[in-house]
Protein backbone atom coordinates (compact mmCIF):
# COMPACT_ATOMS: atom_id res chain seq x y z
CA UNK A 1 0.00 0.00 0.00
CA UNK A 2 0.89 3.56 -0.61
CA UNK A 3 2.65 5.52 2.08
CA UNK A 4 0.20 3.92 4.78
CA UNK A 5 2.66 5.28 7.52
CA UNK A 6 0.81 6.68 10.57
CA UNK A 7 2.62 10.11 10.22
CA UNK A 8 1.73 9.99 6.60
CA UNK A 9 -2.10 9.29 7.23
CA UNK A 10 -2.69 11.65 10.29
CA UNK A 11 -0.49 14.51 8.58
CA UNK A 12 -2.46 14.49 5.01
CA UNK A 13 -6.00 13.99 7.05
CA UNK A 14 -5.08 16.83 8.59
CA UNK A 15 -4.42 19.12 6.19
CA UNK A 16 -7.48 18.32 4.08
CA UNK A 17 -9.39 18.61 6.92
CA UNK A 18 -8.66 22.49 7.82
CA UNK A 19 -8.55 22.78 4.19
CA UNK A 20 -12.00 21.96 3.58
CA UNK A 21 -13.32 22.82 6.67
CA UNK A 22 -12.14 26.78 6.23
CA UNK A 23 -13.18 26.85 2.42
CA UNK A 24 -17.15 24.88 2.94
CA UNK A 25 -16.76 27.18 6.13
CA UNK A 26 -16.42 30.48 4.58
CA UNK A 27 -18.64 29.46 2.08
CA UNK A 28 -21.48 28.64 4.34
CA UNK A 29 -20.53 31.60 6.13
CA UNK A 30 -21.54 33.79 3.32
CA UNK A 31 -23.82 31.60 1.27
CA UNK A 32 -26.32 30.86 4.41
CA UNK A 33 -25.94 34.18 6.59
CA UNK A 34 -24.52 32.74 9.43
CA UNK A 35 -23.92 35.79 11.06
CA UNK A 36 -27.50 36.62 11.08
CA UNK A 37 -28.76 32.85 11.79
CA UNK A 38 -25.94 32.79 15.12
CA UNK A 39 -27.60 36.32 16.15
CA UNK A 40 -31.41 34.85 16.51
CA UNK A 41 -32.59 34.65 20.07
CA UNK A 42 -32.93 31.17 20.15
CA UNK A 43 -29.51 29.98 18.56
CA UNK A 44 -27.35 33.44 20.25
CA UNK A 45 -26.88 31.96 23.57
CA UNK A 46 -25.91 28.63 21.97
CA UNK A 47 -22.97 29.14 20.19
CA UNK A 48 -20.44 31.74 19.28
CA UNK A 49 -21.39 35.12 17.62
CA UNK A 50 -19.27 35.02 14.28
CA UNK A 51 -17.14 37.73 15.65
CA UNK A 52 -15.85 36.44 18.48
CA UNK A 53 -12.40 35.70 18.75
CA UNK A 54 -12.58 32.17 19.55
CA UNK A 55 -14.83 31.25 16.30
CA UNK A 56 -11.98 33.57 14.39
CA UNK A 57 -9.66 31.35 15.47
CA UNK A 58 -11.94 27.91 15.10
CA UNK A 59 -10.01 27.11 11.88
CA UNK A 60 -6.44 27.34 13.61
CA UNK A 61 -7.75 24.54 15.89
CA UNK A 62 -8.73 22.57 13.09
CA UNK A 63 -5.70 20.69 12.74
CA UNK A 64 -5.83 19.48 15.60
CA UNK A 65 -9.50 17.84 14.97
CA UNK A 66 -7.70 16.77 11.47
CA UNK A 67 -5.11 14.96 13.52
CA UNK A 68 -7.53 12.93 15.73
CA UNK A 69 -9.59 12.29 12.11
CA UNK A 70 -6.35 11.04 10.35
CA UNK A 71 -5.90 8.41 13.72
CA UNK A 72 -9.12 7.22 12.88
CA UNK A 73 -8.31 6.94 8.79
CA UNK A 74 -4.79 4.89 9.84
CA UNK A 75 -6.77 2.38 11.97
CA UNK A 76 -9.31 2.09 9.41
CA UNK A 77 -6.41 2.43 6.27
CA UNK A 78 -7.10 -1.70 4.78
CA UNK A 79 -10.43 -1.16 4.42
CA UNK A 80 -10.42 2.20 2.51
CA UNK A 81 -7.56 3.49 0.53
CA UNK A 82 -6.82 0.45 -1.57
CA UNK A 83 -10.43 0.51 -2.51
CA UNK A 84 -11.55 2.92 -5.77
CA UNK A 85 -15.10 3.75 -3.81
CA UNK A 86 -13.47 3.73 -0.07
CA UNK A 87 -13.69 7.44 0.02
CA UNK A 88 -17.78 6.57 0.16
CA UNK A 89 -17.02 4.06 3.06
CA UNK A 90 -14.81 6.91 4.61
CA UNK A 91 -17.83 9.37 4.04
CA UNK A 92 -20.33 7.50 5.28
CA UNK A 93 -18.70 6.46 8.24
CA UNK A 94 -18.02 10.36 9.19
CA UNK A 95 -21.50 11.27 8.47
CA UNK A 96 -23.28 8.92 10.54
CA UNK A 97 -20.95 8.49 13.53
CA UNK A 98 -19.90 12.26 13.12
CA UNK A 99 -22.78 13.96 12.29
CA UNK A 100 -25.96 12.07 12.88
CA UNK A 101 -25.04 9.73 15.91
CA UNK A 102 -22.52 11.59 17.67
CA UNK A 103 -22.24 10.55 21.34
CA UNK A 104 -23.87 13.89 22.43
CA UNK A 105 -27.11 16.23 21.41
CA UNK A 106 -24.93 18.06 18.82
CA UNK A 107 -26.37 19.85 16.53
CA UNK A 108 -28.12 18.52 12.90
CA UNK A 109 -27.47 15.14 14.69
CA UNK A 110 -30.68 12.97 16.13
CA UNK A 111 -29.69 13.37 19.89
CA UNK A 112 -29.57 17.00 19.24
CA UNK A 113 -32.97 17.18 17.38
CA UNK A 114 -34.46 15.14 20.15
CA UNK A 115 -32.98 16.72 23.38
CA UNK A 116 -31.93 20.41 22.59
CA UNK A 117 -34.57 23.20 22.30
CA UNK A 118 -32.84 24.27 19.21
CA UNK A 119 -35.22 24.74 16.05
CA UNK A 120 -35.78 22.38 13.64
CA UNK A 121 -34.39 25.14 10.63
CA UNK A 122 -31.60 25.72 12.92
CA UNK A 123 -30.26 21.43 12.52
CA UNK A 124 -31.15 21.44 8.88
CA UNK A 125 -29.68 24.21 7.90
CA UNK A 126 -26.42 22.91 9.00
CA UNK A 127 -26.39 19.96 6.73
CA UNK A 128 -25.38 20.94 3.76
CA UNK A 129 -22.19 22.20 5.12
CA UNK A 130 -21.62 19.22 7.21
CA UNK A 131 -22.27 16.93 4.52
CA UNK A 132 -20.56 18.23 1.53
CA UNK A 133 -17.38 19.21 4.52
CA UNK A 134 -17.02 15.47 5.21
CA UNK A 135 -17.66 14.29 1.45
CA UNK A 136 -14.88 16.14 0.66
CA UNK A 137 -12.48 15.16 3.65
CA UNK A 138 -13.33 11.76 2.86
CA UNK A 139 -12.44 12.47 -1.15
CA UNK A 140 -9.80 14.50 -1.18
CA UNK A 141 -8.31 12.56 1.82
CA UNK A 142 -8.42 8.89 -0.23
CA UNK A 143 -7.14 11.05 -3.47
CA UNK A 144 -4.43 12.46 -2.07
CA UNK A 145 -3.33 9.25 0.06
CA UNK A 146 -3.70 7.43 -3.34
CA UNK A 147 -1.83 9.41 -5.53
CA UNK A 148 1.10 10.97 -3.38
CA UNK A 149 3.42 11.43 -6.29
CA UNK A 150 1.81 14.32 -7.42
CA UNK A 151 4.10 16.66 -6.05
CA UNK A 152 1.49 19.83 -7.03
CA UNK A 153 -0.65 18.18 -4.52
CA UNK A 154 1.86 17.69 -1.66
CA UNK A 155 2.87 21.31 -2.32
CA UNK A 156 -0.79 22.86 -2.44
CA UNK A 157 -2.34 21.81 0.10
CA UNK A 158 0.56 22.07 2.19
CA UNK A 159 0.96 25.65 1.50
CA UNK A 160 -2.91 26.39 1.98
CA UNK A 161 -2.89 24.32 5.36
CA UNK A 162 -0.17 26.89 6.49
CA UNK A 163 -1.41 30.34 5.02
CA UNK A 164 -4.97 29.10 7.01
CA UNK A 165 -3.70 28.26 10.14
CA UNK A 166 -1.36 31.47 9.87
CA UNK A 167 -3.79 33.74 9.07
CA UNK A 168 -6.37 32.32 11.42
CA UNK A 169 -3.76 32.35 14.79
CA UNK A 170 -2.99 36.10 13.82
CA UNK A 171 -7.14 36.71 13.60
CA UNK A 172 -7.29 35.33 16.56
CA UNK A 173 -4.33 37.47 18.61
CA UNK A 174 -5.99 40.41 16.41
CA UNK A 175 -9.44 40.08 17.73
CA UNK A 176 -7.89 39.49 21.62
CA UNK A 177 -5.97 42.09 21.43
CA UNK A 178 -2.44 41.08 21.54
CA UNK A 179 -1.63 42.28 17.89
CA UNK A 180 -2.08 45.56 17.47
CA UNK A 181 -4.18 47.42 14.68
CA UNK A 182 -2.10 49.31 12.13
CA UNK A 183 -1.63 53.11 12.83
CA UNK A 184 -2.48 52.85 16.68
Amino acid sequence: MKQSSFASITLKTAAVHTVTYFIIGVLSFLFLDYTVKYADPAIANFVRQTDHPLVMAGPFFQILRGLLFGIVFYTLRQSIFPHRRGWLTLWLALAVIGILSPFGAAPSSIEGMIYTVLPAWFHIVNFPELFIQSGLLAFLTHYWFNHSEKRWLNWSVGVVTSVIVLLSFLGALSAFGILSKAGT
